[in-house]
């Protein structure tokens, strides 16, 4: 664990620093890395040793909170401001609220602008789903040479601007094994193999949350079957529910072990002095 100030200036600890991550190049080691997107799956991540989070802005209370030393990166959809000035101006907000890196799909020039501010950059190589438009639905990258030198050149343009990290989705594994190496930018792998420096899932896709007709992409491999939970839970919510509804219209509920009763002899006279009060009141 490493002692560090946090970007607001306050006192910290981290179990793994922009430094380390760094340094994780030809290491031999690779580092896991999820998505926690409730308090619950924040402590099950903690829980599980997962090393590194990426989580939503508005997540990062909860986080310091609950994961005070976990390397945690958030950032803003390539939709969600307008201007410039406002992605900075976010990004800013988010260091001080905790994050060790933002994550943006927004220009070079933004990405150099808050890079040269000192702030770590993660942006996005390979698949970016929110630009699917441009290449014909969601698909592989990097599947032939030209492809591939393509996204290269994109990673080396981000690297000269100073980006620190990048998501690599589902790039061909080759690709990924070729140049990681090759560039200083720490590379978190989302269903392009093993030669990231940080191995990249989903919390839903790693617990097995999807069912079969939601017909997870090919990275999305399940090592849980919480799906088959949530099934149980809402069969079991809906038996409840039913039988409430059956029993209520039956006017067999509240059962008398649930309702509360007066003290012996209270009754009595609580309805002499109902009947009193009626007469003098009428």
């Amino acid at each position: 664990m490493k002692r560090i100030y946090d970007f607001s200036r306050n006192p910290a600890h981290r179990n793994y620093t922009v430094a380390d991550l760094k340094n994780l190049k030809g290491s031999g080691r690779t580092l896991s890395m999820a998505n926690p997107a409730n308090n619950e799956e924040l402590r099950a991540c903690v829980e599980a040793g997962i090393d590194l989070f990426v989580v939503g802005a508005d997540q990062m209370a909860d986080v310091r909170q609950i994961a005070p030393n976990h390397f945690t990166g958030a950032g803003s959809t390539w939709a969600q401001f307008g201007s410039d000035d406002e992605i900075v101006a976010h990004a800013y907000e988010t260091m001080r609220n905790g994050a060790d890196m933002y994550y943006t799909l927004r220009s070079l020039d933004v990405m150099e602008r808050m890079a040269k501010d000192g702030i770590p950059v993660q942006s996005h190589i390979g698949l970016i789903p929110t630009f699917s438009h441009h290449c014909g639905g969601l698909r592989a990258w990097g599947r032939t040479a030209d492809e591939a030198m393509k996204v290269y050149e994109t990673l080396k343009r981000m690297e000269d601007v100073g980006v620190f990290a990048v998501e690599v989705e589902c790039l061909a594994e080759e690709v990924l094994a070729a140049v990681n190496q090759k560039t200083t930018v720490v590379t978190f792998s989302l269903g392009s193999g093993n030669a990231g420096d940080a191995i990249f899932s989903f919390v839903a896709d790693i617990c097995g949350e999807a069912s079969e007709e939601d017909k997870p992409p090919k990275h999305a491999y399940a090592f849980g079957n919480v799906g088959r939970l949530h099934k149980q839970i809402h069969e079991e919510r809906v038996d409840a529910l039913s039988q409430f509804h059956s029993e209520v219209t039956a006017r067999n509920f509240p059962y008398p072990e649930t309702n509360i009763g007066m003290r012996d002899g209270e009754h009595a006279k609580f309805l002499e002095a109902l009947d009193k009060w009626s007469s003098t009141h009428q």
